[in-house]
């Protein structure tokens, strides 16, 4: 499968720092403030956020993680089998919630998390946090923090590697089209009987 990386691990770090401190910007009182990582890939991009802000405002934001399998649109008896655990270890009435996730794409899943969140109370905001933006959207959402804008096509494939769950870190963009055979076309003219 041909791919190209797109950010490394250090533009990763930098990418982190960067949406850490536009947090903190955003959000003077650290202590109401809850990063909710979305499974699977948001939930260790949520407590990267979260060290990257204590280490600069000396008090480390609540971090929860939230499944939303349930609230999707598309959801079907496969997709049930890989429900995940939704751990929020606070109250998020009155809370600025920030939703962490790796890619936004067409914004269903970030609505479903929405619907999700809502479920379990009334935040005083929601804000969305994402490393990678490749456009496309399908609903009216739109990131707050983003840590890159991609352009990409619809065939192609955005995949984010993190060392908690692939074993490295890293951004790849994928040509989901390279992976079909090519079937070369009829030269010439059939003989006719």
């Amino acid at each position: 499968m041909p791919e190209k990386i797109i950010m490394t691990a250090e533009d990763i770090r930098r990418t982190v720092t960067r949406i850490a401190h536009e947090i903190i910007e955003h959000n003077r009182d650290i202590g109401q403030l809850l990063l909710v990582g979305l499974h699977t890939r948001g939930v260790p991009l949520a407590k990267r956020l979260a060290q990257n802000i204590s280490v600069n405002e000396k008090t480390k934001p609540i971090i929860g993680s939230l499944d939303f399998t349930l609230y999707r649109d598309d959801v079907d008896n496969s997709i049930i089998k890989k429900v995940q655990r939704t751990d929020i270890p606070t109250d998020i009435n009155n809370k600025s919630v920030v939703l962490v996730d790796d890619v936004l794409y067409t914004g269903r899943s970030v609505r479903a998390a929405m619907d999700a969140l809502v479920d379990l109370g009334r935040p005083r905001s929601i804000q969305l946090a994402v490393l990678i933006d490749r456009g496309h959207r399908e609903m009216p959402i739109r990131a707050d923090y983003v840590g890159k804008n991609i352009p990409s096509a619809r065939h192609e494939q955005i995949q984010v590697r993190l060392s908690e769950t692939d074993g490295r870190d890293e951004v790849a963009i994928v040509n989901l089209n390279d992976n079909k055979e090519k079937v070369p076309a009829k030269i010439g003219k059939e003989k006719l009987p």
